[in-house]
């Protein structure tokens, strides 16, 4: 069910990118009335089209765009791009972000943001301060907002203070902009807790959005358990601690009804209770994240603590049935999961290191791996990080469609590159993909019209 949100006001800032990248985030960049897009391959998942054409951008939103268009060539007063035959798609969203401080952490987050082709970011209530109050999520949008390269909309908490104990007023915070709820990294352990805030969700039509993790399970764990834990010595957590919640919450969702989305699917089981939820018509909808389909716990290797992730990397197995997942339309939404950490907290002994990793500029080129083997259409995977968390969230995003904002990304599906940590625009660098081989490259990113990342190395 959509419902009206208030969209964040975007602002532009300068940006400093190392120099050996040599790519640009654009400041205060001139406004041109018209913008045509010519020569691309237009992808919108939402409606099925993928064909050659073009697109033309007037004061920040989409004129006009198709097969057919600039057939006779381009206007004269526009500003024109070529796209070279590369695909043209609706800027990405990314529903799981976490800014840490949004005092000072949220301007690098959106840099990056811009620079994976991302140009709407939902934000997680863990920030400082924890967004539990209608006066807090207006306070964050603002202050977000004023800064930021993208559209940014927070999630609230589920409940206050992420304590677990008592449910937030939703329906004000909703009122004041909020487009989700949960309680962040944490899973909401009591279970009347959890059956009230559905019950008082639905009553709204609001969506309620849980990472699933029985905490006393997974407690002193820090990595999958198994056989690898075993030999490197280390604490295990259990697949059990996922699926037990989230087999939980799936029957407190028919006991109390309303809208239910659960967060990182990372195990073969937790998948197969979502499909036989959805068979039996529950309203619940499920994302992953690239380190779930991309890796698996062998990553961890000699205690890499760019490998320690919430939840932990699972066996082969399971990262097997997270891409079947992912293929059959179980998994509805991929999220980068982008939680950056200073490097001090990830250069520690693996046990103490900090879990998380950041994500933003390295999704879409991780999630286009899983086009190669021809099992998923690129039409598909797009629509998992543009269209569907839009819909789910009710954001009018993600999707070309005349009169919307011009929100676009720009890329090479087979442009090669290797995934430098040292090159990410972000100053966090724990990412477990440090070194991997991979294709598909952002050219352009622009929001309301207005370039906001361009690598020009693409285009010469």
């Amino acid at each position: 069910m959509a419902k009206d949100t208030k969209k964040v006001k975007t602002a532009r800032a300068k940006a400093t990118t190392p120099a050996a990248i040599k790519t640009t985030v654009e400041a205060a960049p001139i406004c041109y009335n018209r913008t045509a897009y010519v020569n691309a391959r237009l992808i919108d998942p939402a409606s099925g089209l993928d064909a050659p054409g073009g697109l033309l951008s007037e004061g920040g939103l989409i004129a006009d765009f198709g097969p057919g268009l600039f057939s006779n060539g381009a206007p004269e007063n526009a500003k024109t791009i070529d796209c070279r035959g590369r695909v043209l798609a609706p800027g990405l969203v990314d529903m799981r972000v976490r800014l840490r401080d949004p005092g000072h952490e949220h301007k690098e987050a959106t840099i990056s943001a811009a620079a994976g082709g991302i140009t709407t970011i939902v934000v997680l209530p863990n920030a400082d301060p924890i967004i539990d109050s209608a006066a807090l999520v207006e306070f964050i949008s603002r202050r977000v907002g004023e800064t930021g390269l993208v559209n940014i909309y927070p999630m609230a908490a589920l409940t206050q203070g992420l304590e677990g104990r008592k449910i937030t007023e939703m329906g004000l915070l909703a009122e004041a902009g909020a487009v989700a709820f949960c309680d962040g990294e944490n899973s909401v352990d009591d279970s009347m807790v959890m059956r009230r805030a559905l019950s008082y969700a639905s009553s709204f039509g609001l969506l309620i959005v849980q990472r699933p993790e029985d905490s006393s399970l997974a407690s002193d764990g820090v990595m999958n358990e198994g056989e690898i834990a075993t030999r490197l010595g280390l604490a295990g957590i259990p697949n059990a601690a996922e699926v037990i919640r989230l087999e939980r919450d799936i029957r407190l969702l028919e006991l109390a009804g309303g809208r239910y989305h659960a967060s990182l699917l990372s195990t073969a089981d937790s998948v197969d209770v979502v499909r036989r939820a959805k068979a039996r018509g529950l309203n619940v909808t499920c994302d992953t994240a690239p380190p779930y389909f991309a890796l698996n716990e062998i990553a961890v290797g000699d205690y890499r603590t760019f490998a320690r992730l919430s939840p932990p990397l699972r066996c082969e197995k399971d990262r097997r049935a997270v891409v079947g997942g992912i293929e059959d339309g179980v998994i509805d939404v991929i999220v980068s999961d982008h939680a950056p950490h200073h490097q001090d907290n990830k250069r520690q002994p693996f046990a103490q290191a900090e879990s998380g990793a950041v994500g933003l500029e390295t999704l879409l080129a991780v999630a286009l791996d899983l086009t190669r083997d021809g099992s998923i259409s690129l039409s598909d995977v797009l629509g998992k990080i543009t269209c569907m968390p839009a819909d789910i969230l009710g954001l009018d995003a993600g999707r070309l469609r005349k009169g919307a904002a011009a929100d676009m990304v720009i890329f090479d599906a087979d442009a090669p590159w290797k995934i430098d940590a040292d090159q990410l625009l972000s100053k966090s660098k724990n990412t477990p993909f440090d070194g991997k081989l991979a294709q598909g490259r952002v050219v352009r990113t622009v929001i309301s019209g207005q370039t906001v990342f361009h690598d020009p190395n693409l285009d010469t």
